[in-house]
């Protein structure tokens, strides 16, 4: 009996956790409540999913943001006294606020928590790697417009943490204007070469036969 050698076998493994990879699933969280979207992503990730969210500084937090602000530069006086080094950790990225948020809604002291922690990426804006994997979803029962009324005050998570010390929002909004006009430009292209494809197809419909032209039509390639 012929055994598989060690290079054969350690292929088909890759093949096999390849074929079993979890699918990755891209959230806009473009005008998303902060704790509603983390409540879904949680337990998303708990569920065994993968998770990336972009434009985490779109989020939006109930209230004005004179009071969102007040009250996050009270939570950044936090420390611990005899040796501020070992946290608590204040972060300003909105990317980070919202990792953090999340963490807060899983068991993240037990495997099973870290396991569905690691899972989650976030990012400010939508990085190349992003743009190209194609389509991003949203979570319709924890979008503004669903949740609050139109009149509520609410804060953009972005500008709020732009005055507690993040320094990246002019570079995020630098860099998603130009991703913008690229997808503007490309999408430009693809009316075009929709708009020719057309014409040559009907120019050559009309220089085929009559009886061929019905042959096409009767497979729906006309």
């Amino acid at each position: 009996m012929a055994f598989p050698s060690r290079k054969d076998a350690s292929r088909a493994q890759r093949k096999s956790a390849k074929k079993h990879r979890p699918e990755i699933i891209v959230i806009d969280l473009k005008d998303h409540v902060l704790g509603r979207a983390a409540a879904v992503v949680a337990k998303q990730l708990l569920l065994g999913k993968k998770i990336t969210v972009v434009r985490c500084e779109q989020l939006n937090i109930a209230g004005t943001e004179i009071r969102n602000k007040i009250k996050y530069l009270q939570y950044l006086r936090k420390r611990k006294l005899t040796n501020p080094t070992k946290g608590p950790f204040h972060h300003r990225a909105p990317s980070d606020v919202f990792v953090r948020t999340v963490r807060s809604m899983l068991p993240r002291y037990t495997k099973r928590g870290m396991k569905a922690l690691n899972s989650l990426v976030a990012y400010e804006g939508i990085p190349p790697n992003v743009v190209r994997t194609g389509g991003r979803v949203v979570i319709p029962r924890a979008q503004r417009h669903v949740c609050y009324r139109s009149e509520r005050p609410y804060t953009v998570l972005g500008n709020m943490c732009k005055h507690v010390g993040w320094k990246y929002s002019d570079v995020v909004a630098n860099l998603e204007k130009a991703r913008v006009e690229k997808a503007s430009r490309h999408h430009e292209k693809q009316a075009k070469l929709r708009e020719a494809w057309k014409a040559a197809r009907k120019e050559a419909l009309a220089k085929m036969p009559k009886h061929n032209v019905e042959v096409l039509k009767k497979f729906g390639y006309a």
